[in-house]
């Protein structure tokens, strides 16, 4: 079928050494392509018809999968999708760590849950129907894959409001969840250090997660912790997807605090010995040592009741506002560290010249502790700050990246080639990092088998059968790179900065990248789980 927009661009990619996305050691062949799918792949040489695009000394792979993204808050308003398009990623998968743009009854409710996400986000749709049909008239240059998340399940049903679900409100949320499904959802999800996410026990969210199962979702998680209590949360992931029947993603696998170091080791073996138990479970991981959030996921829980508005009432009521920096407090030095959390993007305000600065400088130069000037942030700046935090293990995040279970992701959010703060470089160079650092410099993975974690295996988890393999039939979304030269430019101190080295790439058989350069094309659309 051809997009109603743009034709297809039937081509045949010749002379490159192909990656079939399983793993397989590269091989040289031409890659046919007609009508948006790979009608063959064929010996080089071989008789073809039509118009080619030259791959010699070039790898012809799948287009690659960000199984962990956020960029369905930001799609619509940077459609062209230029940081994804120049690494290569042809699919995003949204609605990641209980946050998304659905289902919605008022927007200033869901947009405060989502905070930091959802500042550009109209919501002028109630399901997901209503915001597939709005993202596809933006026409997007890639594919977005969505999940429902809880936070949209329990704000829309329960409010931002500390406490636990009764049964009727339990029932609205599966009977929501299970529309989305319905409507073509790929996966539910949880962000369970975010409030209001954060106060549902672990028998709401295992209730939720068989919903997710009874319609065939996979279930993934942003666990309860990720630093000194990460293999409690590991195992409290696990038991859903036991209780569940669930199969499970542990989203961006990670230790936070030098304290913690190491704890990756434990956590995969649990994930290994769920497997041998029968649980269908993998994870994924973004190649970088820093995290990025919103602050206010590190304050304690109850500051959170009630939503932003309401921490914005505490924090003018000097009392609580101490007990919220005494609690904060207690967190430096143990999974915190005040010189590691930087500050990436916030509106406009006092403190806005202290983007990109740790709120241990913040708090030096104007004179208040590290935890106190996290707080006075906040309160000037609408409650609405996000940040980076520099707390893993360069050997974690190696360790990790190594497993096989594990899929390569960005958790990013910009698609933006340049724009105000300091995002997170993840957005900007996650998949050319991986080829480039781990791949052609540390040699920890093959080049074979990094693809396989961008493509195949993320497939897989979705249960995206036409997609992530070089293989007659398949949608051809196709990444052509050149393995000697594909890079990250984007850094901490200068992000804005796109990926260098990925050539050509196609999207349902439209080319998105041609030598380099976008072409202006924007074939995307947002997929639909079958069935």
């Amino acid at each position: 079928m051809r997009h109603p927009a743009y034709e297809t661009d039937d081509v045949v990619i010749t002379g490159g050494q192909v990656l079939d996305g399983t793993g397989a050691p590269a091989r040289r062949a031409d890659v046919v392509v007609r009508e948006g799918r790979i009608q063959d792949v064929v010996p080089p040489g071989k008789t073809h018809e039509g118009p080619e695009l030259d791959a010699a000394g070039l790898v012809v792979a799948p287009g690659f999968i960000d199984l962990h993204s956020h960029a369905d808050f930001t799609v619509q308003e940077h459609p062209s999708a230029d940081t994804a398009v120049h690494q290569g990623v042809t699919t995003l998968l949204g609605g990641n760590c209980g946050f998304s743009p659905f289902p919605v009854a008022a927007a200033e409710e869901l947009r405060g849950a989502a905070g930091f996400l959802a500042s550009g986000v109209d919501f002028q749709w109630t399901d997901l129907d209503g915001y597939a049909r709005a993202v596809d008239a933006d026409r997007p240059a890639i594919n977005l894959a969505t999940q429902v998340g809880h936070q949209a399940l329990r704000t829309l049903v329960m409010g931002p409001d500390e406490r636990p679900a009764t049964e009727d409100e339990l029932a609205a949320m599966r009977s929501l969840l299970a529309a989305a499904a319905e409507q073509g959802a790929f996966g539910f999800s949880t962000g369970l250090i975010y409030a209001p996410g954060s106060y549902a026990p672990p028998g709401e969210v295992a209730a939720l997660a068989a919903e997710a199962a009874r319609h065939g979702l996979l279930y993934s998680t942003h666990m309860r912790n990720e630093s000194n209590e990460l293999l409690a949360a590991v195992d409290e992931a696990l038991d859903a997807a036991r209780r569940s029947g669930a199969r499970l993603e542990i989203s961006h696998l990670k230790a936070m605090g030098p304290a913690n170091h190491g704890t990756v080791h434990e956590a995969l073996a649990k994930i290994e010995s769920a497997r041998a138990e029968g649980v269908d479970v993998t994870a994924d991981v973004y190649p970088y040592t820093a995290s990025s959030t919103t602050l206010t996921s590190r304050l304690p829980g109850w500051a959170m009741d009630g939503g932003a508005a309401r921490l914005l009432e505490r924090l003018m009521e000097r009392s609580t506002r101490t007990r919220i920096a005494t609690e904060l407090r207690a967190r430096f030095g143990r999974d915190i560290d005040p010189a590691g959390v930087v500050v990436a993007e916030m509106p406009d305000g006092p403190y806005s010249r202290f983007t990109g600065r740790s709120l241990a400088d913040i708090g030096a130069e104007t004179g208040m502790d590290p935890a106190e000037a996290a707080l006075e942030l906040l309160a000037a700046h609408n409650a609405t700050v996000s940040i980076v935090n520099h707390a893993m293990s360069a050997d974690d995040v190696s360790a990790v990246l190594a497993h096989p279970l594990v899929s390569v992701a960005s958790d990013g959010w910009t698609l933006a080639p340049a724009g105000e703060g300091r995002p997170h470089p993840r957005s900007f160079g996650t998949f050319a990092r991986v080829l480039g650092r781990y791949v052609r410099e540390d040699g920890l993975l093959t080049l074979p088998e990094a693809v396989r974690k961008m493509t195949s295996l993320p497939a897989a988890r979705l249960g995206l059968a036409d997609r992530g393999e070089i293989r007659a039939g398949r949608v051809a979304d196709i990444a052509v790179f050149d393995a000697d030269a594909v890079t990250d430019t984007s850094d901490f101190a200068d992000p804005w900065r796109l990926a260098t080295g990925v050539r050509h790439v196609l999207v349902r058989g439209v080319s998105v990248l041609r030598d380099g350069t976008a072409t202006g094309a924007r074939p995307g659309r947002v997929l639909r789980r079958a069935g």
